[in-house]
């Protein structure tokens, strides 16, 4: 039966009028491995695998971390966050990595933004640098962040300005690296996560309240969200119950909106759950999915796509998805969940009608992929060719495949706009590839066990 099922994933089966195509999640992984490493910032190693990019943003108060989307402002919410997520599925779907040989650049490539956090905490000051750059600033600016010269101020978490919701994710990576980087036998630098994780939750501890230097560009609404996670990736690190006691108080038992940079209220509830078995959190969580699946609230596009809002709509199916097969794992309604998971990730990558068909949302995947990204290096010719304003409005495809990204993806009709200007629709993002590429990590792990569903699409792709 394992090599019937192995078939049946490679080529198209009619079934019921419909058509079922294997989809190559190996690849899709790999180029979102590329994706993360085109956004370094700093000083690019010797083996940068992106012949485009340069060393950039040198005399930032804080050398390295991650552009945030295709501009170069270094959001300390969102980075945080997508290190989170990258970094829980490397913990949970490992052998997707090493069934794909891409471990060793998952380690090199989330390697970038933790030690950037370790950069950017002064325990001695009790300061952290939250944010690098001025987002207004930032836009008024189109070229490549080499050739970048606008003032890119730092703005600090202190006992003054509060930002327990950047702090507490920052706490989860931090914590969640050190338990991969000891697994992986790096104990020196595991212990230095390890440290920074537990200083840093202190500190956040005595200076609770939200982060308010975005300006406008990622506010969040809470911060005990991000304060549980925190806490339980700290006990998952230390086996101190402290951190899980204290986690428990944090949970919020409604149906959380959807899961992503701003809100962790599902993963809260995932984490406690993976780690106590308790009815409430398993409960709490089967009424999030239900929101989410067929039959929920949610709106669903013609083809199948589950569509919560315009900003970011693949982002917001992709980190459920993602949390839905982590659920799968922990016996939570596994056979639906992981069905639901492999039908949404399938519409990404070629499961829907845009441009004739077979279109993939994660460029440079398949035969048709978005050619405009809303994406400043991109769209930049090799130097010593200029850069500017006459690059955004040029109707031709980016001079540079941004490998890997995941676009905002369509409207709820379905409908998309492959335009450079359409930021709502076509913008790239660490933040929108971190829940993608973790679904994509799980899919590969049921593939590794001969376990991946079967699943129909409303809109096949029939190459």
């Amino acid at each position: 039966m394992c090599w019937l099922l192995k078939w049946l994933l490679v080529v198209c089966v009619w079934w019921t009028g419909q058509v079922e195509c294997g989809k190559n999640y190996a690849t899709a992984l790999s180029k979102s491995i590329l994706f993360l490493n085109t956004q370094r910032s700093g000083k690019l190693p010797i083996n940068n695998p992106i012949p485009w990019r340069g060393d950039s943003g040198l005399n930032d108060c804080v050398v390295g971390g991650w552009y945030d989307a295709g501009d170069h402002v270094k959001f300390g919410q969102p980075m945080a966050s997508a290190a989170t997520i990258l970094l829980w599925s490397l913990y949970r779907f490992k052998d997707a990595y090493s069934s794909t040989a891409t471990l060793d650049s998952m380690y090199d490539m989330i390697k970038w933004p933790l030690d950037y956090f370790l950069n950017a905490w002064n325990a001695s000051a009790q300061q952290f640098v939250a944010q690098i750059g001025d987002g207004n600033t930032d836009h008024a600016y189109w070229g490549r962040p080499e050739d970048m010269t606008m003032v890119r101020p730092c703005i600090y978490i202190n006992t003054t300005f509060k930002g327990s919701d950047v702090l507490g994710e920052t706490v989860a990576a931090l914590a969640a690296g050190s338990i991969t980087f000891q697994a992986k036998g790096a104990i020196f630098y595991s212990e230095q996560l390890y440290s920074a994780a537990k200083s840093l939750y202190a500190f956040a501890m005595d200076n609770r309240g939200l982060y308010n230097g975005s300006r406008g560009f990622y506010d969040s609404t809470s911060e005990s969200d991000e304060m549980c996670n925190g806490a339980m990736w700290l006990y998952r690190a230390t086996n101190d119950s402290t951190y899980l006691d204290y986690a428990r108080t944090l949970a919020d038992f409604n149906v959380p909106w959807s899961y992503d940079w701003d809100n962790k209220q599902a993963s809260c509830l995932l984490l406690l759950y993976e780690e106590t078995h308790e009815d409430k959190y398993q409960q709490a969580l089967v009424n999030y999915f239900d929101s989410w699946l067929a039959g929920g609230t949610m709106d669903y596009t013609p083809c199948g796509l589950a569509w919560r809002f315009k900003w970011g709509s693949l982002r917001e199916m992709a980190n459920t998805a993602f949390l839905a097969l982590l659920a799968a794992e922990s016996g939570i309604q596994t056979n639906r969940l992981r069905q639901w998971a492999v039908q949404q990730i399938n519409y990404i990558l070629g499961d829907n009608t845009f441009n004739g068909g077979c279109f993939s949302f994660q460029i440079g995947v398949g035969n048709k992929y978005p050619l405009q990204p809303h994406h400043r290096a991109a769209s930049c010719p090799d130097k010593p060719a200029p850069c500017g304003w006459d690059n955004f409005n040029s109707p031709l495809p980016n001079p540079h495949v941004l490998q890997g990204a995941l676009v905002g993806g369509p409207l709820v009709d379905d409908s998309y706009e492959d335009k450079r200007d359409n930021y709502v629709l076509n913008e790239v993002s660490t933040d929108y590839n971190a829940g993608y590429q973790g679904a994509l990590s799980g899919l590969l792990h049921l593939e590794n066990l001969n376990s991946l569903p079967i699943v129909a699409s409303k809109c096949p792709c029939l190459d």
